[in-house]
């Protein structure tokens, strides 16, 4: 439990990477596995992953990213981006993937796909994408709690600009919007917040228990 809690002491949005230090295919794979992990609401996952290590394509991003430099210097960048078609056909390949999964049939999911197609495909389209941009950051969120377990750092970043981010992945052709960005990779011996102690609410601010 300590450990946990002394890992979370050591991530920070991490400013200056070490492009020389290299994230290797386990650490790597630990990160994706943990996100394919994440808890997402009735399991829909409706958002996609785009792992960038493509250092030319990156620096297109960073120009579209307000230059900031971890675009470029992590060893990738995670790029989090919801789905925009969350439909019949959507919630189908959902239910046949759980059916598959679990060894079950489609019939004993009607009860599942009725509940589902009751609430969620009854949204209109702003709410459907408000609700996957969410669980996009709950994703974003696991990514996070894992990362430091294996001392690989993760910098979340809003400072891009969606539209142009969209156009360069030819995300409208997948219906897919971009959410939120990652870097990944390790911290430089120079970034000047390495060191710095965590400012955060104290627990009497932060929690309300009634």
């Amino acid at each position: 439990m300590n450990k946990h809690i002394e890992d979370l002491k050591w991530r920070y949005a991490t400013k200056k990477h070490e492009p020389s230090k290299e994230v290797n295919d386990d650490q790597l794979q630990f990160l994706k596995k943990s996100v394919q992990l994440s808890a997402s609401s009735y399991g829909l996952q409706p958002y996609e992953i785009f792992i960038i290590k493509d250092k030319e394509l990156r620096k297109r991003l960073q120009e579209v990213s307000f230059g900031q430099p971890q675009v470029v210097d992590a060893q990738y960048l995670m790029v989090f981006c919801y789905n925009t078609k969350i439909d019949e056909e959507y919630l189908d390949n959902f239910l046949k993937n759980m059916s598959k999964t679990r060894d079950i049939t489609l019939d004993s999911l009607e009860g599942m796909r009725q509940a589902i197609a009751g609430s969620t495909l009854q949204f209109t389209q702003e709410q459907k994408e408000q609700w996957a941009w969410r669980q996009a950051y709950i994703a974003l969120g696991f990514l996070l709690n894992a990362a430091p377990k294996i001392k690989i750092d993760v910098s979340p970043m809003e400072g891009f600009q969606n539209d142009k981010y969209d156009e360069l992945l030819d995300l409208k052709d997948r219906n897919l919007k971009s959410a939120v960005i990652a870097a990944i990779g390790h911290r430089s011996e120079e970034d000047e917040l390495k060191d710095a102690l965590k400012v955060r609410k104290p627990e009497n601010e932060l929690f309300h228990e009634l």
